[in-house]
């Protein structure tokens, strides 16, 4: 075995080493002149060394000369090097394209490091220094002074033996024998588990073993068998008659209606409607429709423990663990702090929660596990990533508070592949397709505790034991322990029971998507026997069986906790708004100017103001489904009540969809948790409101409503667990029952209590008892949902704004956002006075929405009333004049302030009024016919709400980006989002040949091309299918297998993620045909053939563009870069459509000098030139047939009206001849009418779909 190690470009860009600089002269002793860094390749390789680098050279992303990036700078330059503390998902990836090129018998792994310069001002040779930090991720990352030794790197050792825990040895307590290694290894088990065990494993006449102990401690930690919501509570001495648990299965018990599964699995199930499953046909691979009932999923993930330890690999593991529990697929990161004082206590959030919501749907025969669906000797599979050593015992550690042990936090860090997520999720959608024919018979995601929790459940659940070999674990690393392999948490994997009859199918599947998969074991049950658990090791001479036990001592029965607590009532005082106020800005002024402090400070907090910076680098439109996401209006604001998703594609128009709403309110739990409690859910239901529902008693009712209920505590903490009971009282036997919603689905989180040391002083923080409600239901009409966008008058005529309390007049401004920023708490918090009146509210809104009366609604919460209104001014563009009156006592500033920012119930409605006066680009602030209290500019306000979004976006992102967006908040003049076209929508411009092709001829088969991680070939099949074509699922995989283009009259590259692009945008999927004869020979000729076409959309574009040497008439084009910003974007964006009249695009007829938006969603789609000459001629040549616009149709140059930064605004181009068309945007997924952001108010003359459908339907045209 040889190494080889190869510079690669730079790894910072400019922005990102100005902001390295500064933040390391925050605290180097000595200060840093310039930062810069290049990527370093490291390989372990098999025979050649010089034919294996020639290979490297032209596969991975290095300097176009073959030289390396500078990183010396002066006498007084030091390099540091930095390398993964684990296999990392790049060096997955890499591998796995160098192996589809070939390269597998030479390359044993690839792995990327960096090696960074740092220039001093004056000699300084201290890198120990503490801001090296800043450098690199202490969690997931190595610093050294000098290169990393590969031989460590890439070492496969021999297997690490397993542990013996002797408790039971000579002059020893066996229950402090077990108490101490319970210590030492962090394994959270507490003394009666430990007592059990003692006596269990007395009765085996054995002592146990590492493996044993780990897996008994996850399988029964807090975190996975949920033991506070399970135990008996004592309260001040009060024995309580029902668990946590209890309660809230009683709002199942009270109203099972219209629930389908609820607790028997990790997501929730409910009645949908009659619609339509979109899939390839396992037989002949087109996609097709089937009709049949759908039912809707719903399912909300939280990660705390990770997420505080590693926030990206922790969020990662959130919105990983919620797509395994649901199996659909979304991205992205977040976490948030906030503290107050209590007592001499830090209250707030070390541990955030970060928290993944999802809403799908299943087929009605998948819903419900079935004991009989599975026989004897089924085997038992893990599916999906090998087993690492990261995230050990993840399950216990997050049960704990944290602190305790530095070295173990680190073992519990976890690392998120969403590629191999992506391969693993298209093995269990090609087996959902199969219907009663899918040869899985049960699954489980593999989450805390690794296979050792998820293996145990798995037979378990299924009526079985189980054997199982521990070798034939695919495993990353050959020197892990039996512990290691058995009780790791590496993610992306399931757990499957797959029937014999059913194997040889799910092995082919498998291979097609490329997702590993290992044959691990099958289940067992002997007659009249104890059903066990053993799991075996070949490998091992002196410890071949590391588990051999019954299945009761893992799953003990009859063991229930006792929690023993005492309540603690909080002491609060009354808040006083005004001196508040003064004492935090200043008593010299006067009273409207203290309230214009007061709408700063409160806009300011994270709570209230602008989610944008999070909202703009999350994918919100891929599946093209989404009917409403958080950016509301012409403007994109980000002030949703409301997701709403279409049930399925369809080519009639049918509307129904799914609605997903939140609802939170932890601050009120440190006043009254069961008012927070409360609140959480009404919150929830009043953002649900904003679509179409049935509810209330006359037009039906709110038993199709289901709740899901993240519970996060710190139980162990005085008064917290008390508190908590309270809080699940509320809601489980109070305020859910009264309503008729039921509970079905949850999570709970009881050690939200972060200590640690600074120095020899024990601090921790401690989370208020927090509940995040989601609410879900099915949707009549998604065109009926209503937005906080306030219609202009020049659209609609003059309005006016309803407002609807629903708290009966009461102020309480205890919790509020305006309490907080004045660092107080309050007294009195907020509560639902009256379930009856939100009921009848609720079949008001019912009543409403039929009549269509309503032109825009928003919820009072967060920020109160003033928020509420100036989030639909921003969302409108308008202006608002608020007569106070009938809402505040006096015009005193202690009442207005009361009457805006308290956050009670409500809710303010726009309506036609035909006697109002005209709206003013202006809130205005009038007491009666009192003088103005306050006049507030749009603009103002919304940077005051926008600015801590910027802040963090500057920090981020690319400063000048930020910048830019936070500074067109103030242009009046720029229209927004429109639809200017020069077609009709409805327009059938397909052949008649197209209506009768699948009678009397072959109806032209599109090849809908994707490689391993594209994720956007459902709606880019719908696309063509709706246009007359026959879409054919295509995976590269087939073509290696042999399978040919020749078939097929065009392909459409799709959108996603190939390879993660770890070498580059597109760039490992395109090496993966420029470097295999086969590959390469087909696809040349299929682009020489003149009666073909092809579209590349987005990582299909970047594919196309870095495979131009095989396409005719694009040597001119350019490749696709990281965008300006230096992040994911995923916006609306306005684009223009210019085709060239010489050369007609076959996908752009009568669409020429159209405007209109488009979905953006890429992370590299900046247009970079080889040469100003090239991107002149391809400009003069009429060949960049799409660039994006501002609303005024001119070539859009600023951010974020150009996303990206491509000069000339360039969005997409096409070739000399017209047939091959690459664009980084996404017309695909706005395929249906009702699946865009924005859409003009009447879009009934459109149809069913959206006017890109256009672009598909003149494809099809030109086939004939």
């Amino acid at each position: 075995m040889e190494f080889i190690t190869l510079t690669g470009e730079s790894c910072f860009t400019a922005p990102e080493t100005k902001k390295l600089r500064d933040r390391i002269n925050k605290s180097a002793p000595v200060k840093v002149s310039t930062v810069s860094g290049s990527w370093v390749y490291y390989a372990r390789i098999r025979g050649d060394a010089a034919a294996a680098q020639q290979k490297l050279k032209q596969l991975l992303p290095l300097p176009d000369d073959g030289s390396s990036p500078s990183n010396e700078d002066g006498s007084h330059a030091r390099k540091c090097y930095v390398a993964p503390r684990n296999i990392s998902p790049w060096s997955s990836q890499a591998t796995s394209v160098a192996h589809v090129v070939g390269f597998a018998d030479q390359l044993v792994r690839i792995e990327r490091g960096r090696v960074i310069t740092l220039a001093f001002e004056e000699p300084f040779d201290d890198l120990s220094h503490a801001f090296r930090y800043v450098l690199y991720d202490r969690m997931t990352e190595i610093f050294s002074l000098g290169p990393p030794d590969l031989a460590v790197m890439f070492a496969q050792g021999e297997p690490a033996p397993l542990e013996v825990v002797d408790i039971f040895s000579n002059n020893q307590d066996p229950l402090q024998a077990l108490k101490d290694y319970n210590k030492k290894c962090g394994l959270a088990m507490d003394q009666s588990e430990m007592e059990y065990l003692v006596q269990r494993f007395s009765e085996l006449g054995r002592p146990p073993n590492d493996v044993e102990l780990f897996m008994f401690a996850q399988v029964n930690s807090e975190h996975c068998r949920h033991k506070q919501f399970n135990a008996h509570w004592t309260i001040d001495g009060v024995s309580k008659d029902r668990s946590l648990f209890d309660m809230i299965r009683n709002t199942h018990k009270v109203t099972p209606d219209h629930t389908v599964s609820a607790y028997s699995d990790n997501a929730a199930v409910m009645e949908g409607f009659n619609a339509t499953f979109w899939a390839p046909d396992h037989l002949t691979r087109s996609w097709k429709l089937t009709n049949e009932p759908v039912q809707v999923l719903a399912k909300v993930e939280t990660h705390n423990h990770p997420t505080a330890i590693a926030p990206f690999p922790g969020a990662a593991t959130g919105s990983g663990g919620e797509i395994r529990d649901e199996t659909l697929l979304m991205p992205e990161d977040s976490g948030n702090d906030t503290a107050v004082t209590e007592s001499g206590e830090w209250r707030g959030y070390h541990k955030p929660i970060m928290i993944a919501g999802g809403v799908g749907t299943v087929r009605p025969s998948h819903a419900l596990k079935r004991e009989t669906d599975v026989h004897y000797g089924a085997h038992v599979i893990v599916l999906g990533g090998p087993a690492m050593l990261i995230g050990l015992g993840g399950g216990a550690a997050s049960s704990s508070s944290g602190g305790e042990n530095a070295d173990l936090d680190f073992d519990s860090v976890q690392r998120g592949n969403p590629e191999m997520e992506r391969r693993a999720q298209m093995v269990i959608n090609s087996c959902v397709a199969l219907g009663d024919e899918s040869p899985i018979a049960f699954i489980h995601d593999v989450g805390a505790g690794g296979l050792s929790n998820a293996l145990p459940e798995l037979v378990k659940d299924a009526g079985y034991g189980g054997r199982f070999e521990l070798r034939e674990v695919e495993s990353a690393d050959s020197s892990m322990s039996p512990l290691q392999i058995w009780c790791n948490e590496a993610q992306e994997r399931y757990v499957l029971l797959v029937n014999r009859s059913g194997l040889e199918r799910f092995v082919d599947i498998c291979q097609r998507e490329r997702c590993g998969y290992s044959l691990v074991g099958t289940v067992s049950k002997e007659p009249d026997k104890e059903i066990k658990l053993v799991v075996t090791d070949k490998g091992s001479k002196d410890y071949p069986y590391p588990v051999d036990l019954p299945m009761n001592v893992l799953f003990p029965k009859g063991r229930r906790l006792e929690r023993d607590v005492s309540s603690r009532k909080p002491n609060w005082p009354k808040f006083n708004t005004a001196a508040l106020l003064k004492k935090a800005v200043g008593d010299q002024l006067s009273d409207p100017e203290l309230f214009k402090a007061a709408v700063e400070r409160v806009f300011r907090l994270p709570a209230v103001g602008s989610k944008s910076f999070l909202v703009t680098i999350a994918d919100r439109t891929v599946g093209g489904l989404a009917v409403r996401d958080q950016m509301v209006g012409p403007w994109q604001i980000p002030v949703a009540d409301v997701a709403v998703t279409a049930t399925s594609f369809d080519l009639k128009g049918t509307r129904t969809g799914e609605a997903m709403a939140m609802g939170e309110k932890p601050t009120l739990a440190l006043i009254s948790p069961a008012a927070s409690a409360r609140m959480a859910v009404a919150e929830s239901l009043m953002n649900l409101g904003a679509a179409y529902i049935k509810g209330g008693r006359i037009s039906g009712d709110l038993r199709r409503v289901k709740l899901s209920a993240n519970w996060m505590a710190a139980v162990n903490h005085p008064g917290e667990g008390a508190a908590l009971y309270e809080a699940v009282e509320a809601i489980g036997i109070g305020m859910c029952p009264e309503l008729g919603i039921s509970i079905p689905v949850g999570k709970d989180s009881t050690s939200m209590k972060a200590a640690w040391k600074d120095g020899d002083a024990q601090k921790s923080v401690t989370a208020p008892v927090s509940v995040v409600i989601s609410a879900f239901t099915v949707v009549e009409d998604v065109r009926r949902t209503w937005t906080p966008q306030l219609r202009r008058m020049e659209d609609v005529g003059e309005t006016v704004l309803m407002f609807v309390d629903l708290a009966e007049g009461r102020k309480a401004m205890g919790g509020s956002a305006l309490s907080q920023s004045l660092g107080a708490v309050g007294d009195e918090a907020p509560d639902v006075r009256d379930v009856e009146l939100l009921k009848d509210y609720f079949d008001a809104l019912a009543q409403l929405h039929e009549s269509g009366v309503v032109l825009a609604y928003h919820d009072r919460s967060d920020g109160g009333l003033l928020t509420t209104v100036a989030e639909m001014m921003f969302a409108g563009r308008v202006g608002v004049e608020l007569i106070l009156n009938n809402i505040a006592k006096s015009n005193g500033l202690e009442d207005i302030t009361e009457a805006l920012f308290n956050e009670e119930l409500g809710a303010v409605f726009q309506v036609r009024a035909s006697d109002e006066t005209n709206f003013k680009r202006w809130l205005i602030l009038r007491y009666g016919t009192f003088p103005v209290f306050a006049s507030l500019e749009r603009g103002e306000m919304q940077q005051w709400w926008a600015k801590t979004s910027f802040d963090m976006q500057k920090l981020r992102d690319n400063p000048a980006c930020a910048e830019s967006e936070y500074n067109s908040i103030l242009d009046e003049e720029e229209p927004g989002l429109s639809y200017n076209l020069t077609f009709s929508p409805s327009e059938n411009i397909l052949p008649m040949t197209a209506s009768i092709s699948g009678f009397f001829g072959k109806t032209p088969r599109v090849a809908i091309l994707r490689e391993q991680g594209v994720n956007g070939m459902a709606e880019m099949a719908f696309a063509f299918r709706a246009a007359g074509f026959d879409a054919v699922d295509v995976h590269m995989t087939d073509l290696i297998a042999g399978r040919s283009l020749a078939e097929f009259v065009g392909i459409a590259a799709c959108g996603g993620f190939s390879y993660s692009d770890v070498l580059g945008a597109g760039q490992g999927w395109a090496k993966s045909i420029l470097l295999h004869q086969n590959l390469r020979r087909d696809f040349s000729d299929f682009f020489n053939r003149p009666d073909t076409f092809a579209l590349g959309v987005c990582n299909g574009c970047q594919l196309l563009t870095r495979i131009k040497e095989l396409i005719p008439g694009t040597e001119d084009w350019p490749v696709f870069v990281e965008n300006e910003s230096q992040q994911f974007e995923a916006r609306y964006s306005m684009v223009k459509i210019e085709d060239n009249p010489s050369a007609p695009s076959v996908f752009l007829h009568g669409m020429n000098g159209s405007t209109l938006p488009i979905v953006v969603s890429h992370g590299e789609g900046r247009a970079s030139f080889s040469s100003p000459d090239s991107m002149k001629r391809l400009s003069d040549s009429g060949r960049i047939a799409l660039k994006y616009v501002d609303g005024r149709g001119r070539a859009a140059q600023r951010y974020p009206l150009n996303p990206n930064g491509s000069p000339l605004g360039v969005s997409g181009v096409t070739s000399s001849t017209g047939r091959v068309f690459a664009l980084m945007p996404h017309p695909e997924r706005t395929i249906l009418a009702d699946c865009a952001s924005y859409v003009p108010d009447d879009i009934s003359g459109w149809g069913a779909f959206g006017p890109w459908k256009r672009l598909f339907s003149s494809a099809r045209r030109w086939v004939g």
